[in-house]
């Protein structure tokens, strides 16, 4: 017994230390991703390179520049996604800061269309490597801790990017600070978030590469272990590639799962057009209301409300309860429709303000979905099968997002300019709002036409079930009815 006692009494010093080194390392993995969203120029890109600054024209921009986003994005997504576990997150954190540093260097000293243009590929590099910093907190704590840390290391990303657009625009209305030093502070803001990243520690295992080797610490084999045959140990070179390829082949086959393949198939249709919307909306409000003046435009106030509107849409999404099974069409299809109506009004509105607040609101609605749609997918899976189908919805997203770029922006394809491409916008988001609805009509029916045999059995039941039937026998056909 006092072996025991004593036992007792150094377990909680023990664990005292190791909960100090994870909660320090969450913060300080909180405190980067809050620093590395601190970019106040970014808003205000794109009148930067349409003013006297760069001095491009409109359908350099539209045509020639920005389409090398979408196309960099889908060229390095998959890589990334797969180097991010094989280097186990950090070296793809130094990248994606170095990119950071290279974006506001282009920013800053190039002159050219070909250098806005590898500035555009830096961007997408940008993009991709976010699952290195998403995934990185997975590392650091045990399962049972990972909604609570996921959601501290999102907060930390919104409200660096509400503190950074908010930022930016009290610099240019009330500094009057020209768009070339708000970058020059980009540039010193970056570099900081690139010393930081070198500080991060470089965690021992992964989701998918770098398992451990013993599950010595108790922890239960993965879906991952389980595939492998094994604990975790053992085979490490052989079955890296069938186990991912039978993990892509249990993604096909989940594809069967009503739920799962409603709100995959949201991911990848609406995040294509949510993106393409957000990449061009800068140049639309040039176009509405072209201010010569710096301080008169307002892109980082507007970013900063549909931040706000975005995050606060997200909590709200998490306290609505509903049955989803029946109702998940209907309410994507109403949020679909009310966010062409929004593009719309972006589309045909010659008010600044109308613009604004329809792209704050569209942000909204669409940030709102994004929660519902992550509890939708990742409910029935496990994490290793979770990332893989988030990982495959982005890259179809991608593709899709890239062919409508080539067909519509692209100087090879339409070369459509921004009032247009917003009409186009329009009509793809117009479709899918039909689909949606349809699909909720088509459940509707369903639903009623399953409910009318059940309420008909329950009537004519007293008067067909004999008297000396057992209860025993009575009671799953009521549990069916009450079901």
């Amino acid at each position: 017994m006092p072996k025991k006692d004593d036992d007792d009494a150094k377990k909680p010093a023990s664990e005292t230390v190791l909960d100090q080194h994870w909660k320090l390392q969450v913060f300080y993995l909180c405190f980067y991703g809050f620093m590395t969203q601190i970019r106040p120029g970014e808003s205000f890109i794109t009148p930067y390179l349409l003013g006297p600054n760069k001095n491009f024209t409109q359908a350099e921009v539209t045509n020639v520049i920005m389409p090398v986003l979408t196309y960099s994005y889908m060229a390095v997504l998959v890589p990334i996604f797969l180097l991010t576990d094989y280097l186990r997150y950090k070296p793809v954190l130094v990248l994606q800061s170095l990119s950071h540093v290279s974006i506001w260097l282009l920013l800053v000293f190039g002159t050219s269309v070909l250098a806005m243009q590898l500035m555009e590929f830096f961007y997408g590099v940008t993009m991709a490597a976010r699952i290195a910093y998403s995934s990185y907190i997975f590392s650091l704590v045990a399962p049972s801790r990972y909604q609570r840390m996921a959601s501290y290391s999102r907060s930390a990303v919104l409200l660096g990017v509400f503190t950074s657009s908010v930022l930016g625009q009290l610099c240019v209305t009330l500094g009057n600070v020209s768009f070339l030093t708000l970058n020059y502070v980009s540039l010193g803001f970056v570099s900081f978030g690139l010393v930081l990243t070198l500080f991060l520690e470089r965690p021992r295992r992964s989701l998918f590469f770098n398992r451990p080797k013993e599950a010595g610490d108790g922890v239960a084999p993965t879906e991952l272990d389980k595939m492998a045959g094994g604990d975790g140990g053992g085979k490490t070179g052989g079955w890296r590639e069938a186990v991912l390829c039978r993990m892509l082949r249990e993604v096909v086959a989940l594809a069967g799962q009503p739920q799962l393949r409603l709100w995959s198939l949201w991911w990848v249709f609406n995040s294509a057009g949510y993106y393409l919307m957000l990449y061009y909306v800068q140049i639309l409000w040039n176009e509405i209301y072209p201010a010569t003046d710096n301080h008169r435009v307002y892109n980082g106030g507007v970013d900063a409300a549909s931040t706000l509107l975005g995050a606060g849409a997200s909590f709200a999404a998490g306290y609505v309860k509903i049955r989803w099974t029946l109702w998940s069409e209907l309410v994507i299809g109403v949020v679909t429709a009310f966010q062409a109506g929004l593009l719309l009004l972006m589309t045909t509105t010659s008010n600044i303000w109308l613009c604004y607040a329809a792209y704050v609101l569209f942000r909204g609605s669409y940030q709102f979905l994004v929660p519902i749609a992550i509890f939708q997918i990742a409910t029935s899976l496990s994490k290793e099968l979770c990332a893989l189908v988030f990982g495959v919805n982005t890259f179809f997203a991608t593709v899709l997002k890239t062919i409508i770029t080539i067909i519509v922006a692209d100087k090879r394809g339409l070369g459509l300019s921004v009032h247009p491409q917003f009409y186009v916008y329009f009509g793809y988001f117009t479709l899918l709002a039909a689909v949606y609805l349809l699909a909720a009509v088509s459940v509707g029916i369903r639903h009623i036409r399953c409910k009318q045999p059940r309420e008909l059995a329950l009537a004519k039941e007293p008067c067909q079930l004999p008297t000396e039937v057992p209860a025993q026998e009575k009671s799953p056909e009521a549990g069916a009815v009450q079901a």
